[in-house]
């Protein structure tokens, strides 16, 4: 299927989502790799990491032209290897997204809501957090929590954050769409962030960008 959504946030930063329903030979000729990217490919075992960075590649390609290139830190956070964008990347099962923007830091994460999330909320969730007791809601709040949640660890660059005890989200009702409100508190960062979510299919999607002061 290909991009699915190519969505402009604002007059500097957009986002995309690819589905994922190619195989890897069609995906290879839709994604240009450079002998970097090939090492790290040819590093890949299994069959549906190979369509992940592929579809990453492809999409990227997509949203804003086949010479862009992504490269990594220490901490596995991605770059554009020309510094014309920040990135952030997430896929799960079948969609692949990126947020990318020109003088916005951004963060994105998506989960394809398959798992018992109730058996390990206690991993990411503080005292202080509220989950709707609505059970046909319950687990999709949930997944919110983890998504947007994982979406500020992505923007502040993980280092140092646990997700439990240093990310919290102010209380919010779930729907198919909305905003949540997020504080990111460390040491070294005390900020709150604006995040957004929606749902597609069985997905929960959380996104956030910041602009860089």
């Amino acid at each position: 299927m290909g991009c699915i959504t190519k969505h402009y946030l604002n007059e500097y930063s957009l986002m995309g989502v690819w589905k994922i329903e190619e195989d890897i030979k069609t995906l290879l000729d839709m994604a240009e790799l450079d002998s970097s990217d090939r090492k790290r490919y040819r590093d890949f075992r299994s069959n549906s990491r190979k369509l992940e960075f592929l579809s990453v590649r492809a999409l990227l390609a997509e949203l804003i032209g086949k010479e862009a290139r992504i490269v990594y830190n220490k901490n596995n956070k991605p770059f554009i290897k020309s510094g014309s964008h920040f990135i952030s990347i997430s896929h799960s099962f079948k969609l692949t997204a990126i947020m990318l923007s020109t003088n916005e830091q951004v963060g994105i994460d998506l989960e394809y809501m398959n798992a018992n999330i109730s058996a390990f909320m206690s991993k990411f969730m503080n005292r202080k957090e509220k989950i709707t007791k609505d059970p046909e809601l319950s687990r999709y709040h949930l997944y919110l929590h983890w998504c947007a949640k994982e979406a500020l660890y992505k923007i502040c660059d993980k280092e140092g954050i646990s997700i439990k005890n240093n990310i919290i989200l102010k209380p919010f009702k779930p729907g198919d769409s909305g905003e949540i409100k997020g504080r990111v508190r460390t040491e070294k960062i005390n900020s709150w962030f604006d995040l957004s979510y929606t749902r597609y299919d069985n997905y929960a999607i959380v996104w956030t960008k910041k602009k860089i002061l």
